[in-house]
């Protein structure tokens, strides 16, 4: 007697081995990634390497010290902040120097290309954290030194030719960065805690 034993047929795996292919295709082109945070910069061209150093000094004056601390405590010339959207006002009172006084920046004539003699400020934003500071304090407190030095830039532009600094042509932008330059200085992060 023959046994009637029915062989169960085999799933043919090429088609499903196609059929994940296909799937991880798909899914890696409609995936988005997380954008990591940043701060955007240009940084200055390199130096001749025939240039030699200058040591140079700085008037007292004409820096604004913003530090923040370990505990994300923001200081700006020597006074406590309880949020960095305090800065704006700070930043561009010390740039304007609108009193004239002898403890804000001072003032230097330059002759810009395009467009003639200018008043420009000598101060300089001199910006320092601790290592322990997070990184969302960090970039607050960045993005308020640059949005007030973008406000004056843009006071700067209507005053001269009635349209904001973004809405200008390449060479009125770089008359503005010239006569509103974004002087800001940053140190190394320090560790308050070890001396």
């Amino acid at each position: 007697m023959a046994s009637n034993k029915k062989k169960t047929p085999e799933i043919n795996g090429g088609s499903m081995a196609d059929i994940s292919f296909l799937m991880l295709i798909f899914f890696l082109m409609v995936t988005t990634m997380d954008h990591e945070k940043g701060i955007a910069r240009r940084l200055p061209p390199m130096p001749n390497k025939d240039q030699k150093a200058e040591d140079m000094k700085v008037n007292r004056r004409n820096i604004l010290e913003v530090k923040i601390s370990s505990g994300d405590r923001i200081f700006a010339g020597g006074e406590y902040l309880s949020d960095a959207s305090q800065l704006d006002e700070i930043v561009i009172n010390f740039f304007t120097n609108p009193n004239n006084s002898d403890k804000l920046p001072s003032f230097k004539t330059k002759n810009i290309e395009g467009f003639g003699e200018c008043r420009v400020s000598e101060g300089v934003i001199s910006l320092q954290n601790d290592r322990a500071t997070h990184y969302d304090i960090y970039l607050r407190v960045q993005n308020a030194l640059v949005r007030a030095i973008n406000t004056l830039r843009d006071n700067f532009a209507m005053q001269n030719w009635g349209k904001k600094y973004e809405d200008l042509d390449d060479a009125h932008q770089k008359i503005v960065r010239k006569a509103v330059p974004q002087s800001i200085s940053e140190s190394e992060p320090v560790n308050v805690g070890k001396k």
